[in-house]
């Protein structure tokens, strides 16, 4: 899952500066609410026979220091069934200006079909910001209902290639400390992800991209997967469009 939002935070925070420093009258108020929602990803990936449609969605509303989060990322096939999603509802505390303490409940439902795992919840705690030279990271541990742990550790760049066009690497690296063969994951590092996608802003709000998505199972959630007949290894041509509002 990507973290997109505390740039455009302080790309909102930049553009609030002039009001700040307006004269008192015209000032943002103390504790004032704001709200942001972010589509990073609405896209199709294409690869061979099982072309999905794929999303990665975020927003919150709040003060600068206290937020409530909503986020949610996922996949459906080509046909419109679920193949799977996660929704989050997260509290977060501002810890300095780059950021964020995160905390809250995550759920996953149950994909479409017989052979779908069954639906879980879990409990979250993460850290969510920029690090030195723009790098937007954040890490996230989970705690099921079950008891089974794991970690998420995401981080992407935007890099401007011209004024308008803009090359964005990501990568995604998720493990786990149990076995869960209910749902295809194995102890140990599970999967990695990494994408590179270029996009063309049409304004700083919206912007078409294209691009290629690489995802690699590990260790036993590879052998799980191979067991079930699937490919532990997925390639994808991306054609998508990011949203902000």
């Amino acid at each position: 899952m990507t973290v997109h939002a505390r740039r455009q935070g302080l790309i909102t925070a930049m553009t609030l500066l002039p009001i700040l420093a307006a004269p008192p009258a015209e000032a943002a108020e103390a504790g004032q609410i704001f709200t942001f929602l972010q589509a990073e990803q609405l896209e199709r990936r294409s690869r061979d026979g099982a072309d999905s449609l794929n999303w990665d969605i975020q927003g919150w509303i709040g003060t600068d220091d206290h937020r409530a989060w909503l986020k949610s990322e996922g996949e459906t096939t080509d046909r419109g069934r679920l193949a799977e999603a996660e929704i989050q509802l997260l509290y977060s505390r501002r810890l300095d200006a780059f950021y964020d303490l995160q905390a809250g409940l995550r759920y996953d439902p149950e994909p479409a079909g017989d052979d779908g795992a069954p639906a879980r919840s879990f409990a979250v705690l993460g850290i969510q910001g920029l690090a030195p030279q723009w790098f937007e990271v954040g890490a996230s541990a989970f705690v099921s209902h079950d008891g089974e742990v794991s970690a998420r550790l995401n981080a992407g760049y935007d890099l401007s290639v011209t004024r308008r066009l803009v090359l964005q690497p990501t990568a995604e690296l998720n493990v786990a400390l149990q076995d869960v063969p209910e749902r295809g994951v194995g102890s140990g590092v599970n999967d990695l992800e990494l994408a590179l996608r270029l996009r063309y802003d049409l304004t700083r709000k919206i912007g078409p991209y294209i691009g290629v998505n690489w995802r690699r199972m590990m260790g036993q959630t590879a052998r799980l997967a191979r067991e079930d007949g699937e490919d532990d290894d997925d390639l994808a041509v991306v054609t998508g469009i990011r949203l902000w509002f």
